[in-house]
């Protein structure tokens, strides 16, 4: 790819992965719109992407770095004690109660759903799937927003909390969504945030819950995918420096959405994967 295309992508991904409108389904749906040079199905597609991930990775890591660095610490003091003491101990059992169920089946399904990102058609109608998920998750939230609204203030605020509130269960429940997004068009943050709302928390909780959960499991598949570009004859410096594009609107999108989960909610992303779903199911016939 040209360098101009390659830096297009990386905008492309560093926007799309964090905004809950699917990456996956924007670098496959916008080249086939516009009929640009790229070929999904080619082997160095794949590992290309996940080196663009591997810079969204890198700006979560550092906006979440101070987070990160306490569940770390509190992770090894968990396991080394074998007792959850504390808000963090508990948010990094979470984390990895969270993060297990997605890696097993993303190992176990990766060769057949990579097949999936040679169809535009296949991530166009995945994109109008997405949007469906985002506005129902809305919908349903929104009924139970109104019946928690006779309630006095202190039991609405027990009714949507904070990330600690979770049980193990529902974090399961929240991280296994993730499994979803393997499938080109359905978007990691978007699922993510959608079932954080379903299990109780605040928008701007069940995003940073979303955002913590995407860490570990963007950089790790990334670091397994991108051996596969050495030797490939694929342009390194042009792909590293796609990276760190990514990388940089990435954390400016994540740092947008932050602020907007304060008080906006899923629908103008739900209607905008919607309307691209059918743009990219017409140009693809």
């Amino acid at each position: 790819m040209a360098l101009s295309l390659v830096l297009f992508l990386a905008v492309l991904q560093g926007a799309s992965e964090l905004f809950p409108v699917s990456s996956l389904g924007h670098s496959v749906v916008i080249p086939a719109i516009f009929h640009l040079n790229v070929s999904p199905g080619s082997d160095s597609f794949v590992p290309f992407l996940a080196l663009l991930h591997l810079g969204t990775a890198t700006a979560l890591f550092v906006i979440y770095r101070k987070d990160w660095m306490r569940i770390i610490a509190a992770f090894f003091r968990t396991a080394l004690r074998g007792q959850i003491r504390d808000d963090t101990e508990r948010l990094a059992m979470l984390i990895l109660a969270g993060t297990v169920p997605t890696a097993v089946v993303g190992a176990i399904a990766e060769t057949p759903v990579k097949k999936l990102f040679t169809k535009p058609w296949i991530a166009a109608s995945f994109l109008i799937v997405n949007g469906a998920l985002l506005l129902g998750a809305e919908v349903l939230r929104r009924r139970d927003e109104k019946r928690s609204a006779a309630a006095d203030r202190a039991s609405q605020e027990a009714q949507f909390a904070g990330v600690s509130s979770l049980s193990f269960a529902k974090a399961i429940g929240i991280g296994s969504a993730q499994v979803l997004a393997f499938l080109p068009g359905i978007s990691r943050s978007g699922v993510t945030v959608a079932a954080g709302l379903l299990g109780g928390l605040r928008h701007e909780e069940a995003l940073r819950f979303a955002f913590l959960l995407a860490t570990p499991l963007i950089g790790g598949a990334g670091l397994l995918e991108v051996p596969q570009l050495f030797g490939s004859g694929a342009p390194l410096a042009s792909y590293a420096l796609g990276a760190v594009v990514a990388g940089l609107v990435a954390f400016a999108s994540a740092k947008f959405l932050i602020r907007y989960f304060r008080i906006g909610r899923l629908d103008p992303f739900a209607g905008y994967c919607v309307a691209l779903g059918v743009i990219g199911l017409l140009a693809a016939h």
